[in-house]
């Protein structure tokens, strides 16, 4: 009976002392027990933590995998760009290499003007307009440099102004003529005011990596576009003017005229005005520019004359461009008058045969001139 008294005793003392012990009590009496559940508890929690914080990340790789990769239409070029390094690779034919190219850099354009977009959310206005003004035209700016790299003015001149003419015609009136086409029963124009207020769908630092990628990436097909243009140009029998002109701007410009065209079709005209006439004002007041002072600090002589086709074409598309929008509306026949004009000019350089001049022969012409 004792015996027995004493372990109830003993049982009593061990609930009152967890009992005591929940209720902020005795903890010296049972610390081994305390000690070994609570950290039993910890181990869990933080086990569960680390398990919660990897499938967070998971998750947040695959949303940021999805609205870079598959958030734009022309998804279904993306092939191109592995594609094009495996030629080079393999030495495939340097025409294929140069069209696997410049398939390629039409979404990877694109997708460097969302990402500089989503960059500019977190940036402010000032911050976000000066990348947008950087890194908008990535493609045309990166294409110069290294046609500059390779001395070949003739490339970079020819690029430039046909980005120029490219958004001020193609991306510009094919926007009014989808956007008119779209929107006949409506009135169209171009101080309408959206109230709209568009949101960051990725974060700063993940549009910033992806960035940086797709930059490097650009320019590495940029780079096998500007060392394939000439073999690519006596291949298929166009002149390296037409190419530069023509081809490669419509690459470069793939972001704005896709954007451009989906405002018009929702009726934002003055979002689709805002994008083709900022990027031909960022192409003529930074990368010409910026292109001429690389030129000079590598030693390269390039100036800004323009022969008379060229000069005549960009005032042709300047005087088309300020008639076309002084009254303030839209019309699907504005866009055809604008698309046209695109389509005679691209006729006129594609007839017309201009001699590519060889940075070898050029150089070495010089040098003889010079010593003699």
């Amino acid at each position: 009976m004792d015996n027995n008294n004493d372990l109830e005793n003993n049982n009593y003392g061990k609930g009152e002392v967890a009992s005591n012990n929940n209720n902020g009590g005795i903890f010296a009496k049972t610390p081994s027990m305390v000690v070994r559940k609570k950290t039993s508890s910890e181990d869990s929690i933080i086990v569960r933590n680390n398990s919660n914080g990897r499938m967070e990340m998971v998750r947040n790789f695959v949303t940021n995998l999805r609205e870079v990769f598959l958030g734009t239409k022309l998804v279904v070029l993306f092939p191109a760009v592995p594609l094009a390094v495996a030629a080079d690779l393999y030495s495939f034919g340097r025409p294929w290499i140069f069209a696997l190219s410049l398939i390629g850099l039409a979404p990877l354009a694109e997708r460097v003007s969302f990402l500089t977009e989503q960059i500019a959310y977190y940036t402010g206005p000032t911050v976000g307009g000066l990348l947008n003004a950087t890194c908008g035209n990535a493609t045309e700016m990166i294409i110069a440099l290294l046609a500059l790299r390779k001395n070949k003015v003739d490339v970079v001149k020819f690029s430039l102004l046909g980005s120029i003419l490219s958004n001020l015609l193609l991306v510009l009136g094919s926007s009014l003529l989808c956007g008119g086409l779209a929107n006949l029963k409506r009135e169209q124009r171009f101080d309408r005011e959206e109230d709209e207020e568009e949101k960051a769908v990725i974060g700063f630092w993940s549009s910033f990596t992806w960035l940086v990628v797709m930059t490097l990436v650009i320019s590495v097909l940029s780079e096998y576009v500007v060392g394939t243009i000439e073999a690519a140009s006596d291949s298929w029998g166009i002149s390296v003017s037409f190419i530069s002109l023509i081809l490669l701007p419509i690459v470069g410009n793939a972001a704005e005229h896709a954007g451009s065209i989906i405002f018009a079709f929702k009726n934002k005209l003055d979002i689709s005005l805002g994008v083709a006439m900022g990027s031909a004002t960022q192409i003529s007041m930074f990368v010409v520019p910026l292109s001429v002072i690389v030129a000079w600090i590598m030693g390269i002589r390039m100036d800004l004359d323009f022969n008379l086709l060229d000069t005549g074409c960009l005032a042709l598309a300047i005087i088309v461009t300020a008639f076309t929008l002084q009254d303030g509306t839209s019309h699907y026949l504005k866009g055809v008058v604008l698309t046209l004009c695109y389509i005679v000019i691209a006729a006129c350089f594609f007839v017309l045969k201009t001699p590519f001049t060889d940075p070898d022969i050029e150089t070495k012409t010089s040098y003889h001139a010079m010593t003699n």
